[in-house]
């Protein structure tokens, strides 16, 4: 582990004050460089050779490296991260059929979530991210596929837990001194933390809100996805409702769907009462396999089925396209790639399990 100042994770009034640098637009300058994907201060043109020897004394630009780079052949890019502290997590390219470009970022390495239909909640929680590894993740990604136009929140681990450093990332990203990504393009997705959902909607940033429900069968729930039990469905109801009037933003519900499990009538019939009378967009995923996990893909006419039982009661669902399943880079397999670098079946080293 260096020693040296990591600035990925510093505004530029930051990076001035840190590394003690006059005239003050020094900072500015470093950070704009930042921003455009600079990896060496040898890149940083506009300063001089004797101002860039220094800074290579006392700082660096990147903490965490690209061990991993695996492509699906749908367009799909999974990175596996190696931090400072040998711990590793993914990150994914995903391409849409507009070919739009979105990042799919981690907040923390693993997860202490335990959903039962997802890989990476069984690899329990190691430590959250700091910010500046959050935004090397896109800036690795944009090395790899060129400029991108949105960032989702719904990688490795639960960013309401972390919503500090997410903060900071999102600030750093969508400042206009450096990358100026719109904050119109950047959706956090949540299990369910209600408490992180009133923070977000009363302090910001002014981003969009998916929330992972998959089910709205109560003890069903509660089976699937332990926070639940703390969080309850009609607490949740009430929070995802404050976060739309609130911010004047429709709110996205993820289902994951498990082939006869939360496909039934019944289960269409529950998810339609806790979205009505809501600012919402539905969004279904077929699950993604995982091995090990006690559960099934849906099948096409069983994911139609249920996608039409939703439309036909006039609420606004979709059904989300599969992708990067070659590589375990789809929705719920984030972690595979570490699992079998570690040997089959070990989890992550210097994980807390939880």
């Amino acid at each position: 582990m260096s020693d040296k100042i990591s600035l990925t994770g510093l505004n530029s009034t930051e990076i001035t004050e840190t590394l003690g640098l006059s005239p003050a637009f020094r900072g500015k300058q470093i950070f704009q460089w930042i921003g455009k994907g600079a990896e060496s201060f040898d890149e940083m043109t506009n300063l001089s050779m004797a101002i860039r020897e220094e800074l290579k004394q006392k700082a660096i630009l990147r903490s965490s490296s690209v061990t991993k780079v695996l492509r699906d052949s749908d367009g799909t890019i999974k990175l596996q991260i190696t931090l400072k502290d040998g711990l590793a997590v993914e990150t994914v390219l995903l391409t849409d059929k507009e070919d739009r470009k979105t990042a799919c970022v981690s907040c923390q390495v693993g997860c202490a979530m335990n959903c039962a239909f997802c890989q990476t909640g069984h690899l329990g929680l190691a430590r959250n991210l700091e910010a500046g590894e959050i935004v090397e993740q896109f800036l690795y990604l944009e090395k790899h596929a060129g400029p991108l136009d949105n960032i989702v929140f719904m990688g490795m681990g639960e960013p309401m837990i972390n919503l500090e450093n997410v903060r900071k990332a999102i600030s750093i990203l969508t400042d206009k001194e450096g990358r100026a990504l719109s904050g119109r393009r950047i959706t956090l997705s949540t299990s369910g933390v209600i408490k992180g959902i009133y923070d977000l909607a009363d302090n910001g940033p002014n981003i969009r809100l998916a929330v992972s429900l998959t089910t709205a069968d109560k003890d069903f729930r509660e089976q699937l996805m332990p926070i639940g039990r703390t969080n309850p469905l009609e607490d949740l109801r009430k929070a995802i409702d404050y976060f739309a009037k609130k911010t004047g933003k429709r709110v996205t519900l993820e289902a994951a769907l498990l082939h006869n499990k939360n496909t039934t009538e019944e289960s269409a019939r529950n998810m339609i009462n806790f979205a009505r009378g809501l600012d919402v967009h539905i969004n279904l995923i077929p699950w993604n396999p995982v091995a090990g996990l006690p559960f099934s893909e849906p099948t096409t006419a069983e994911c139609h089925s249920f996608l039409q039982k939703i439309e036909q009661a006039g609420i606004n669902v979709t059904l989300r396209t599969r992708r990067g399943r070659e590589i375990g880079g789809a929705c719920g397999q984030l972690g595979k790639t570490l699992l079998d670098s570690q040997g089959n079946g070990k989890k992550l080293q210097n994980v807390n399990y939880q």
